[in-house]
């Protein structure tokens, strides 16, 4: 029990040798300073690299045509395969867990030849047909107007949704380009809307520099006809993507009239692998920085029972005069675990408080001096401090125990003839 004289005596005690005592408090501020830092630098490098994932359906796939790499059914190998848009639909009948199936058609890039024009401006974009759910599965902040609608795909209506880096190169500052004509290699089509990529990492440039028009649209204006470029294809949420991937390429092998064995023809991106592959490795990372912070609390602990140790020698005639004057063994033992455990929390707390310094500070740079790619927000659990508080009130106890039984197994008589 603490009371005015135990904390007056525990104080003298830790105060009598101000060095040992500090280097012995080092180890424990040490440890739980690298733990906490450790986890937060792993939660913020898991919060940057998941930012790339989080404006797009991660139970997501992507599958397009490629050249056939074995015969069949009188084919030979080589063929290019070529979806149709009629498999949208087998694969929706087929396959009730697909949430959304997007069929898409691709011209040029924005990188590419110019093939958008808009008065005297022309520019080199991405154009793509698509239908309305994409932007369930690939978000997009539509700033200005709309997106693309169902009336745009059953009357192929001449619509176009443009990105803000397509304004910037097609239109004046201040002008506004919803309800305005650009011509996508010479066909004209009526912007509806504006739209940005929130995200800022990755892929956003290209983004900002694609329009989007309905894929009837496409597909008219273009003579692609019922030609499908490639497939973006997401789950319902209480089913993997990954899990159902090998049956959504067996049903296309077969409307393509492709080898079953034949893992060339179809080519496929699975992002909720990737995913997946990004929150194993950041899980042993957060791992590996408990374990490292563990090791450094463990040695921290092991260097205050060592100072215990030899505190308890120092003091031996001290504890035998206590005996003698009628303390008893346990009053002994509580004297040294106290010291012990108030040692560790009040190390430990500054470790805590240092740590939480450096988690300020490193979120305070990111707010004023923009994200940092692949990093972003670190921070740790506060279930992890009240645990971490935890484990060092353990590791107190564990470190003064061995010290406080040693100070009880001496006898009054040999403690007080002790130099």
């Amino acid at each position: 029990m603490f009371n005015r004289d135990r904390w007056i005596e525990i104080i003298e005690a830790l105060n009598a040798n101000k060095l040992r005592t500090l280097l012995t408090a080092f180890g424990v501020f040490w440890g739980i300073f690298i733990l906490v830092a450790l986890l937060a630098l792993t939660n913020g490098l898991r919060n940057g690299a998941t930012a790339n994932f989080a404006n797009s359906a991660t139970n997501s796939m992507f599958m397009w045509g490629q050249s056939t790499s074995v015969p069949y059914k009188g084919m030979n190998k080589g063929r290019r395969v070529q979806f149709k848009l009629a498999d949208v639909e087998v694969l929706k009948e087929k396959m009730p867990s697909l949430k959304y199936v997007s069929p898409r058609q691709q011209l040029g890039g924005y990188q590419g030849a110019n093939n958008v024009t808009r008065d005297e401006k022309t520019g080199a974009f991405q154009v793509n047909g698509d239908y309305p759910e994409y932007i369930y599965q690939q978000y997009m902040d539509i700033v200005k107007g709309r997106w693309l609608n169902y009336s745009d795909i059953q009357k192929e209506m001449k619509s176009a949704v443009i990105g803000t880096d397509v304004v910037k190169s097609l239109y004046d500052i201040g002008e506004e380009p919803i309800g305005t004509y650009i011509k996508l290699q010479g066909v004209n089509f009526k912007v509806v809307g504006v739209f940005e990529n929130p995200n800022t990492q990755g892929d956003s440039e290209e983004e900002a520099n694609t329009i989007f028009i309905p894929f009837t649209s496409f597909a008219k204006a273009f003579n692609t006809a019922d030609n499908v470029q490639w497939m973006a294809i997401t789950a319902h949420d209480d089913v993997s993507i990954t899990d159902v991937k090998e049956q959504v390429l067996s049903i296309m092998r077969e409307q393509r009239s492709v080898h079953p064995d034949d893992k060339r023809a179809i080519g496929n991106f699975d992002r909720a692998e990737l995913f997946a592959k990004f929150t194993g490795l950041f899980d042993i990372l957060s791992f590996v920085g408990y374990f490292v912070g563990a090791l450094v609390l463990l040695s921290g602990g092991i260097g205050i029972s060592n100072i215990m140790l030899i505190v308890v020698k120092e003091r031996t005639n001290e504890i035998g005069v206590r005996r003698a004057l009628g303390a008893t063994p346990w009053a002994i033992k509580s004297q040294i675990l106290q010291e012990s455990i108030v040692l560790t929390l009040i190390s430990g707390l500054a470790g805590i408080a240092f740590s939480a310094g450096l988690i300020w500070f490193m979120n305070y740079f990111l707010d004023n001096n923009g994200p940092v790619e692949n990093f972003a927000n670190p921070s740790v659990n506060i279930v992890v401090v009240v645990i971490a508080l935890i484990i060092l009130s353990i590791a107190g106890l564990l470190a003064g125990f061995i010290p406080a039984s040693r100070a009880t197994t001496m006898k009054p008589v040999d403690a007080l003839r002790t130099e």
